[in-house]
C-alpha cells in the first residue's frame, strides 16, 4: 500500500486573498511579526501497492484533478507501506 502526500499552494505570481486575510486576523490578534501567509491544501490519498507507475498516476491525478496547473504547484510524497 502507497499513502501519498499532496501539497498544493498558489503560484508565487498569484495573489493569495485567503492568505491576507488570514495575516490581517493574525496582525489584529497582536502577532504583527507575521510578514506574509500563504493558504494551501493537502490531501492523503492511499495507492495499492499494484498500481505499476505510481509517481506518474499522481502526476495525472494532479495534473487532471487536484491542483489548477495554470495557478497552482504542487509536490507529493510518497511513503510504501510495510504489512504487518
Amino acid at each position: 500500500m502507497y499513502k501519498i502526500k499532496v501539497y498544493i499552494t498558489l503560484r508565487e505570481s498569484v495573489l493569495d486573498p485567503q492568505g491576507s486575510v488570514v495575516k490581517n486576523a493574525l496582525h489584529s490578534m497582536e502577532f504583527t511579526e507575521v510578514e506574509e501567509v500563504r493558504v494551501g491544501k493537502y490531501m492523503e490519498l492511499s495507492l495499492p501497492s499494484s498500481v505499476k507507475n505510481v509517481e506518474a498516476a499522481i502526476e495525472e491525478m494532479c495534473h487532471r484533478l487536484l491542483a489548477n496547473p495554470v495557478i497552482e504547484d504542487y509536490r507529493y510524497e510518497i511513503e510504501e507501506s510495510v504489512a504487518q
